[in-house]
């Protein structure tokens, strides 16, 4: 397991950066995409139909089982929470801060990420 994926990373509101990733036409509804930033897979989830925020960007790396299949999760609501679940062993991760709802130690990282247009942007540092 990497120290990025159990360390606390704080998601960052605003930034000055952004990489254009993919368009909006590559999302798919209800459902994850998985794209390449500087080295890292990036899963993409886009839920037009949520309240508040429709993209999320998480890191598709499962620290449980070492494999990227995050962006293959499922997603769903659990607790209040907007959550995929990790393909497989299950454990949940919080789309919005990327901790884990079954094991507190696990935290993947996430990203700003925005719709600029039909062009889907990720804040970098």
């Amino acid at each position: 397991m990497s120290q990025s994926n159990t360390q606390r990373i704080n998601v960052v509101a605003h930034t000055d950066a952004w990489q254009s990733v993919c368009a909006q036409q590559d999302l798919v509804k209800d459902s994850g995409v998985v794209v390449w930033l500087d080295g890292a897979q990036v899963a993409l989830f886009y839920l037009p139909g949520a309240e508040g925020r429709t993209l999320y960007a998480i890191d598709n790396h499962d620290p449980q089982s070492g494999a990227n299949v995050i962006g293959r999760g499922l997603v769903g609501s659990l607790k209040g929470d907007l959550v995929v679940a990790s393909p497989i062993y299950k454990q949940h991760f919080r789309l919005e801060d990327g901790s884990c709802l079954e094991y507190p130690q696990q935290r993947l990282r996430v990203w700003p990420v925005r719709l600029n247009g039909d062009v889907v942007e990720i804040g970098v540092a």
